[in-house]
Order: structure tokens, then C-alpha cells, then sequence
């Protein structure tokens, strides 16, 4: 994907995806974004991953993401997906100056800690 360019500069994607990333982490009920981890490269990688995150840059400089993530038990996922669309929204306006027109989230899965 192209560098994402507003009218004074211009931004990586990997910069947008990270914004998208620490905003959904914030997030109350989230536990983790991205879906589980699929194999032993995966669980020994210490690399921060933008798996789970896609960012789309529309003619009209609005923002599409789209955000893969598990939760924690006991909160309503219609709750948990209203804050991760505030909070992503709200993070890329105030950091990048773009609007974001739409946040699709997949929930892949509720995680269970001991």
C-alpha cells in the first residue's frame, strides 16, 4: 500500500495500522488484536504485528479499517465493537487528520484466563 498523503505530509501505512492497534488495545474487553496465534514462528516472533489490522485510504482521504481481535468473557461483543469504532475513530482523527468513514471487526475468538 502507497504512502497515505493528507495536505501536509505523508504518512506509511504501518504508522496508521500502529494507531489502529494501540486504540483497539485500550479498549475495555479487548484482549488481544489479531487472531491467535498459529504456529510456533508465530508464538516466537517478537516483532509487533499488524495481522488483525487493514487500513484502506478511499479517494476522498477517508479511512476504512478493518480489525480482527479476541476478547475477555462476560462483556457484550456489541459494546466492546461500539468502543473499538470510538476509539479507532477517534485516535487516527486526532493523530493522522483523516476521518475514518467505517470500522468492520471480526471477533475471532474469547480468551479465558486462569
Amino acid at each position: 500500500m502507497p504512502d497515505i498523503n493528507t495536505e501536509s505530509m505523508a504518512i506509511a501505512p504501518g504508522v496508521v495500522e500502529t494507531i489502529v492497534i494501540l486504540a483497539v488495545r485500550d479498549v475495555a474487553g479487548v484482549a488481544s488484536v489479531g487472531a491467535a496465534p498459529s504456529g510456533i514462528r508465530s508464538l516466537l516472533s517478537f516483532k509487533q504485528s499488524v495481522q488483525g489490522v487493514s487500513v484502506n485510504v478511499s479517494h476522498d482521504n477517508t479511512v476504512d479499517v478493518a480489525v480482527s481481535l479476541r476478547v475477555q468473557p462476560g462483556r457484550s461483543l456489541n459494546e466492546i465493537a461500539d468502543n473499538v469504532r470510538k476509539s479507532v475513530a477517534d485516535a487516527v482523527l486526532s493523530q493522522v487528520g483523516l476521518t475514518v468513514s467505517r470500522v468492520d471487526i471480526r471477533v475471532d475468538g474469547i480468551v479465558f484466563q486462569d
